[in-house]
Order: C-alpha cells, then structure tokens, then sequence
C-alpha cells in the first residue's frame, strides 16, 4: 500500500501539521458499541436483504404495488412459500454476464491508469492523496472512475448501434437474477474484508475492534483494506460497479421501453438525465470524493460491501420500474427545476468548500473572503494537525447544505413517477434517513476530533439541513 506519514505538512483542510509529545486523542468510528446501535445494526442485517428482494418483487409480480402482495398474504391469498417461487432463481447465465461485468471493472480500475485529466481542464485524474487517517496515514489513490466510465459507456454504445454482441435490455431481462449474483459478490467480499481484518490487514493501526462481532462484520475492522499496492476496496466497491452500472441500468430500461412500446416517455428520460448528472458529478470529483465521509471516516464491512454491491443499484433505480407514463408538460418542467436547482444546491455547496480546503481560505466565496473557524486535532500517531471550518457562503446557510441539495434531487427522481403508487418515493424516504444520520455520525466524529472548536462551529453555523428549521 502506498502510504506516509507526513508530520509537517499541511492538513486536508488547510493548515499546519507539527509533531508533539501528547497522547492523541481519539477520533473516527466508536471503540465501544451501545445497546441501541448494536440492535440496529442486527436488525439492519436482518431485514435489508430480505427488503430489496420485497421491492424487486413487488415490481415483478405486482405491478409495483406494496400494499397487494400484503393484502393477499393477509387474507391468504397468497403465502411467502408462493411469493417466493414465483420469482426468477439464479441463472447460470446471469452469473457469467456478471462476472464479466466485474472483472471488466477491475481491469478498468487496475490496468488502465488515467489518461483523461491530461486533456480535460479542471479534472483531477491519476495520482491523488486521501485524507488523513485516524492513525495519522495518507493514502495514494489512483483515480481513473471518470474514465472508466467513459470506456464502458462508449462500447456500450458501440455494441447498441453497431456491434450487437447483446441486447441493450441484457441488464433488465436478467434483474432478478442478477440479484442474486450481486447478492453472493457482497457477502464474499464482507466476509472476506472481516477474515482479513484479523490475519492480515493492510494497516493494523487503523483496524477498530468492538469486541462484537455483529457490529464489527457490518461497520468493518479495516479502515482501507487494499489487495497489493493499489486495489482499495472502499474505492472500488463505492464507485464501481455500482454507480458505473447505475446510468447502465436506467439505459436498458429505456431500451426495454423502446422495444415494448415503440417509444421512450418523458418521465424516462428525465430520470435519465437527472441521475447521469449526478453520476457524472461522482466521477469528475472522484479525487474530492477522497475526503468525503465514506472514504474519511466509515470502515469497511458489510455496510459498504454488500451495499454498493445490492442496496446501490437495485434500490436507486426503483424509479426506473414505474416510469411507463409520459407526464403533462408542467409537472415534467417542475421535476426538471427541482432536479437541476437541487443539483446546483449539491455542487455549488460542495465547490465552495473544495475551494476553500485547496487555497486555504485564500479565496471568494460569494464576492466576499471567506470566514473560518481554525480548529485543532491529533492523529493516532499522537501528531498535532489543523483545520479550518468555513462559516460563509453556503456553509454559514447550514452545516450540512449539500445534503439538502442531494434530497432535493431524490425527491425530484421520484416525482418523475407521478403520484399512483408509494413504491419510488422509498429512496427519497431512505436517502432522508441516511442523510440525517449521516449528519448526526459525522458531527459525532466532529465533536470527538475537534472538541470545544467543534461547538464553536456549531453556534456560530446553528443548522444543519433546513435554516430556521433543522
């Protein structure tokens, strides 16, 4: 793994790091697990698997309807024993589309270093740093995700108009299936991760043991558990396969569309567009993405594992089930302005503090210079290091703005599915809760790595989603 210690130098968010004597403070995931959290991680375990399979079947056999197959459980209509035979088993078939899938993303990912921020300004491709970790570390990280994405859509495209290999609706005619492919992928991989964590992990210093077996398999023992130099599993299973293959899965429903219909609604295309930006926004800011909360602070378990590999790309695509309707003029503008405003919100949100972090608060941010908080903090390795919270342009509006811009594009999503039925407005439901625990997880570890600067941020910025609200 490729990996320093750096004592004297400046910190991800701007700032002087130097060395001291002190013991370190303690920051990043819990040591010790409460009541609450260990049931909820159990139940989690428990019932997430089983309620992807509930939303993909409803879809398959009940025309996306979630109170029908509840209704003829109920008044025994049906049993689970008949809900469960109805559906599609694993197929063979599925197996080698998905094995090729994946191998052809690690290929991608490992064999193919990034060219393209040669030629496009503003990308920050290849070799990048991460953050600093609780040990004190600094990860190298090769950055390709924009590229990937390119080379997989481009012959996606090649093989549609021209090479017909396979049909462009491979991924729809094989979901369920598939499900159980990606279902056998994220519990080798989790399993795998949580074995490693104990026989050979890539840094030992960064590995945080609960004493709970439960809470560690889900949350992860390994901070960034890598396979020789470059293969970082939190990289990879974050951003691919699954958010490569998400702007994929909504393609072949459109083309599945176009072979039953004759034609591609509105509805389908918007959902199209709105969520290719976000993907899209993803990969031009792979290497931002490096200091995010999942890269900077969540271990590698179960959670990510399992979820990039079947929560991601089976339950943010529900919208795509239920867009056979072609919506009144109106109602599509709104959805397109939610989508686009919401977006501007996320980026604009997140711009402003990559800005900051990269100048070192040597910039303007809405015409004006940019007011900050200087915090302070140790590393594992009992090193003192710096950062500035930035207090003006959308960052003073709230704590976490960006979030807010993020459910504004998830609400818009759903909208673009019209009002008959519940069965999409679960992920703005779902990305709701994730957010404001995600809120509430990060200003932990916050509060824990920064201290009394930590509520001195927090008076001076009071929300955190809504201003005057939350």
């Amino acid at each position: 793994m490729e990996a320093t210690r750096r004592r004297q130098r400046l910190s991800s968010n701007g700032g002087v790091s130097e060395t001291t004597e002190e013991p370190a403070g303690q920051w990043g995931r819990a040591w010790e697990v409460d009541w609450f959290s260990l049931s909820a991680v159990i139940l989690l375990l428990c019932t997430a698997p089983f309620l992807v399979f509930f939303f993909v079947m409803v879809c398959d056999q009940y025309q996306c309807s979630v109170s029908q197959p509840l209704v003829e459980l109920y008044s025994g209509e049906a049993t689970l024993l008949s809900i469960w035979e109805k559906a599609p088993s694993f197929t063979w078939t599925a197996a080698q589309i998905y094995t090729v899938w994946v191998s052809f993303q690690v290929v991608l990912y490992m064999c193919v270093p990034d060219i393209t921020h040669k030629f496009l300004p503003g990308y920050a491709g290849g070799v990048q740093d991460g953050a600093r970790t609780p040990a004190g570390l600094i990860n190298k990280y090769e950055i390709n995700g924009l590229q990937s994405w390119i080379i997989t859509h481009a012959l996606w495209y090649a093989n549609a108009q021209y090479f017909h290999w396979f049909s462009p609706t491979i991924i729809f005619d094989n979901w369920i299936p598939l499900l159980w492919c990606t279902n056998i992928l994220g519990y080798v991989v989790s399993t795998f991760a949580f074995v490693k964590a104990y026989l050979f992990p890539t840094n030992a210093e960064d590995c945080k043991f609960t004493g709970n077996v439960f809470y560690n398999y889900m949350m992860g023992i390994e901070f960034n558990p890598r396979i020789g130099k470059w293969f970082d599993f939190k990289l990879f299973f974050n951003g691919r396969p699954g958010i490569v293959a998400w702007t994929l899965i909504n393609l072949s429903y459109a083309a599945k569309q176009q072979e039953l219909y004759g034609y591609v609604t509105n509805s389908m295309i918007l959902v199209n567009v709105l969520q290719a930006i976000y993907v899209l926004d993803f990969f031009w800011n792979e290497a931002w993405y490096l200091k995010t909360i999942d890269i900077c602070h969540d271990h590698f378990g179960w959670y990510l594992g399992w979820g990039d590999c079947v929560w991601l790309p089976f339950l943010y695509t529900l919208q795509s089930w239920k867009l056979h309707h072609t919506l009144p003029t109106t109602h599509a503008a709104a959805v397109l302005l939610l989508g686009l405003v919401g977006y501007y919100v996320f980026r604009s949100t997140n711009h402003q503090k990559d800005l900051f972090r990269r100048t070192e608060g040597k910039c303007s941010v809405w015409g004006k210079k940019p007011t900050f908080i200087e915090c302070a903090y140790r590393s594992g390795d009992g090193g003192l290091h710096h950062s500035k919270l930035m207090t003006s342009g959308f960052w003073g509006v709230a704590r976490h703005l960006n979030y807010t811009g993020d459910l504004m594009g998830s609400l818009a999503y759903c909208a673009a599915c019209g009002f008959g039925h519940i069965h999409p407005y679960f992920y703005i439901v779902y990305m709701t809760i994730l957010l404001v625990h995600r809120c509430v997880r990060d200003e932990h570890r916050c509060s824990s790595k920064y201290g009394k600067d930590w509520k001195r941020y927090t008076d001076a910025v009071p929300y955190r989603l809504l201003p005057g609200i939350f």
